[in-house]
């Protein structure tokens, strides 16, 4: 399997292991304060990162250089998950998985800011297409709301936060030095831990964790087993082997990787109209995942 290959497998596990986050956080987003989640979800999940770099002997004295670099990547990805859950209180998981697929473009000029990556026609038209899905689904096929721009205050605040993720991407790869995707993942969990539990204390104190819902206790295994430890090391694989564009590009699934965990979960399927939005963001990997050039590199 070649570099590139390995890097389009990694994203697509990571497409459908993220897809279950947003289902699974809006059963439990009312439960509890998203703060006080977010906080025991990175310190378990950097536990089993830490033991699992422990004992695979690939931590090294080194991987300690510049700890500066854990903090700002987790000052990224820790605000996109707080502002996830604060906007899956309201937003349905949808249409916050819709907004979910505006990163690609935004990551595309990021990667061009960080990294110099260039976008080429093909990727620009996919891009496009894939920004015109999310907009079909987050305004349900509805012209005259997306001409009033009528969009709700979930989808807003989950917005702010999909900036920060897609800064996060070409960010990675631009203050990784070689560390190991497991070293890396625990030093921005760590990282992590200490800056929301600093915004979120009062949550954490106010939180009565025994009296907690089986719901959250649900979520919060499968957000520290799939959605925080094997998709930040699938992350880190894939944007080691391929451009910001295209590692982002596979986010265009996760619409409708949520809509089968939708009617999984017994919630039903959305209106037909909504389903060719769905198509389009399909429609849009299809186009950014065609163009490869030598070496499986899709940005030159």
């Amino acid at each position: 399997m070649t570099e590139a290959a390995k890097g389009h497998l990694a994203m697509l596990t990571f497409s459908a292991f993220v897809a279950g986050s947003f289902s699974l956080g809006a059963l439990a987003a009312n439960e509890i304060a998203p703060a006080a989640l977010q906080v025991a979800r990175f310190l378990l999940a950097a536990l089993v990162t830490g033991l699992l770099s422990l004992a695979s002997g690939q931590f090294r004295r080194e991987h300690l250089d510049a700890p500066w670099r854990y903090f700002l990547l987790a000052g990224f990805f820790g605000t996109y998950f707080v502002l996830m859950f604060e906007g899956l209180k309201t937003a349905s998981p949808v249409s916050t998985s819709a907004v979910f697929t505006l990163i690609p473009i935004m990551a595309a000029g990021f990667g061009f800011l960080l990294l110099r990556q260039i976008m080429t026609r093909r990727i620009a038209l996919g891009l496009a297409i894939g920004a015109s899905g999310a907009l079909w689904v987050i305004f349900e096929g509805d012209l005259q709301a997306l001409l009033r721009f009528e969009i709700g205050r979930g989808e807003v605040i989950f917005f702010l936060g999909c900036i920060c993720h897609a800064f996060y991407a070409p960010l990675l790869a631009r203050l990784n030095r070689g560390e190991p995707a497991v070293v890396f993942t625990t030093g921005i969990l760590l990282a992590g831990v200490v800056l929301i539990g600093a915004y979120g204390w009062r949550d954490l104190i106010a939180t009565d964790w025994a009296a907690l819902p089986a719901i959250v206790w649900v979520a919060l295994v499968y957000l520290v087993t799939f959605a925080t430890v094997a998709s930040f090391m699938l992350l880190q694989v894939a944007s080691m082997r391929l451009p910001s564009a295209k590692v982002m590009a596979y986010t265009y699934l996760t619409p409708s990787w949520v809509l089968l965990w939708e009617v999984a979960l017994g919630h039903g399927a959305p209106p037909v109209l909504v389903l060719g939005g769905v198509a389009l963001t399909i429609v849009a990997l299809v186009v950014l995942l065609r163009e490869e050039g030598p070496g499986g590199r899709l940005l030159r």
